[in-house]
């Protein structure tokens, strides 16, 4: 899930290089919606693997 975000991230840089500014703040968005997912639920893997013990 974290290789998608730096996919987003990288395609809103070269986008933003480009002037398609529109496209680049679309990417940044959903870099940043797919990283907080995937923060979400590393905490709830840590939390999760925590309580087996």
């Amino acid at each position: 899930m974290l290789r998608w975000t730096i996919i987003f991230i990288v395609i809103a840089i070269i986008a933003a290089i480009l002037g398609f500014g529109g496209i680049a703040g679309a990417s940044a968005g959903i870099a940043k919606i797919i990283f907080f997912i995937f923060i979400v639920l590393f905490i709830l893997s840590l939390l999760r693997g925590g309580l087996k013990k």
